[in-house]
This record gives structure tokens, sequence and C-alpha cells, in this order.
């Protein structure tokens, strides 16, 4: 397994920047924010891609894997390799969820869920703040 990318806070801000990432990007994969349903850029994408980190960019989604949840945020069924994603229990906000991050680098993702509609049975509920996407 690599090494995990560590670095400041300053660091991911200025990485954010050069990449162009909205301004979200960092609250959203470094302290855990979530953007508003139905206002992330790639909730409506239907673009043939795969989907990376926003911050390492890491592979994380092939959007062959992505579906409409109708949630607000984009939904993928599952994982593009095994691995690429860590989950950690998250019990903010009064509630128990299932976290999702890089397993590169620790961003933020979203959370996942046991109610997808494939045979995975997983719905991957991330934010597109946290994500790149690269067309085919």
């Amino acid at each position: 397994m690599p090494e995990k990318i560590h670095k400041t806070d300053g660091e991911w801000k200025a990485l954010l920047a050069e990449k162009g990432a909205e301004p979200l990007a960092f609250e959203v994969t470094r302290h855990a924010a979530t953007e508003r349903p139905f206002t992330g850029k790639y909730d409506k994408n239907r673009a043939d891609g795969t989907y990376q980190c926003i911050c390492c960019g890491a592979e994380l989604f092939d959007a062959s894997a992505k579906f409409d949840a109708g949630c607000g945020w984009p939904s993928f069924s599952e994982e593009l390799h095994k691995g690429a994603i860590e989950e950690r229990v998250d019990r903010a906000h009064g509630m128990t969820r299932t976290e999702t991050v890089c397993a590169s680098c620790g961003a933020h993702l979203g959370h996942v869920f046991p109610d997808g509609p494939t045979d995975t049975g997983l719905r991957y509920c991330m934010n597109s703040a946290s994500l790149d996407f690269k067309a085919k």
C-alpha cells in the first residue's frame, strides 16, 4: 500500500487553489463540511469518465457506477478499485453514519449508505466539491 499523503492546511489550500477547485472544496475535504443538495457540479453529470479525489488525484469512481438517487449529491454504487476509499464511523449531528474518505490523502468525500438500487446495495453519496472529473 502506498504511503499516505500528508500536508498542512496551508498546503492543501494552495494546492486546491492551484487546481482551480471551488472555494468550498477545502472545507469539504479537510473539515468534513457538506455542500447543499442539488448545488454540486457533478450531481447531474452524465458524461463517461472517471471521478478522482480533488486533493490528490486518486481515482475513486467510474462514471458507469453513477446513478441518480434523487438525493441532490452524486451517487455511486461502488468504488473504482477496492481500497480506494476508507470508511469511518461518523457520529456527528446526533446520528451514526459511515463517512467515506480518500484512502490516499484522507480527504472527506461524503457518506455511504446501504440503500443503493444495484447489486452492491450501496449508495456512495459524494460531495461534488471533493471530486474532479476526467472525461474519457
